[in-house]
């Protein structure tokens, strides 16, 4: 049983679960937003553009409900919910888009850091010590 939980901690610990874990806990985060974006922002102005068109209320009738005498419901109707999916359709756009930016944003922030000149390594020892060597031959053979 120990060697089952250290193989386990082993697994969990490894860089690419926890960098996992903290995708998945960030993209539930981002996810809000866009939710919000969408239904908070975007709707609206799409909705406002359309003439108040709410696109979740879309729909076509297959076949209406069907009631009895006293009223009660006996089947229920059949509905073609064609706005929900045009709903879901501009979800997904918009999603599709924002993590496209945000993609593109961080791609950007890699190759600045990526063009950042770096500074040449120090000579070695060795390499110290020959050249101080060649300046002395140098020296040498101008005298």
């Amino acid at each position: 049983m120990g060697k089952f939980l250290s193989d386990f901690k082993d697994f969990a610990m490894k860089g690419n679960v926890v960098d996992m874990a903290v995708g998945v806990i960030i993209g539930g985060a981002f996810g809000k937003i866009v939710t919000s974006l969408v239904n908070d922002i975007m709707m609206p102005v799409i909705s406002l553009c359309t003439g108040d068109v709410n696109f979740n209320n879309l729909s076509y009738t297959l076949r209406p409900e069907t009631k009895d005498a006293a009223g009660e419901v006996i089947s229920e109707a059949v509905n073609f919910n064609y706005g929900m999916f045009f709903q879901n359709i501009i979800d997904f756009i918009i999603i599709a888009f924002c993590i496209f930016v945000a993609i593109m944003v961080i791609t950007k922030f890699k190759k600045k850091e990526a063009e950042a000149p770096i500074a040449p390594p120090e000579p070695t020892k060795e390499e110290q010590l020959l050249t101080q060597i060649r300046d002395i031959l140098e020296k040498q053979n101008k005298q």
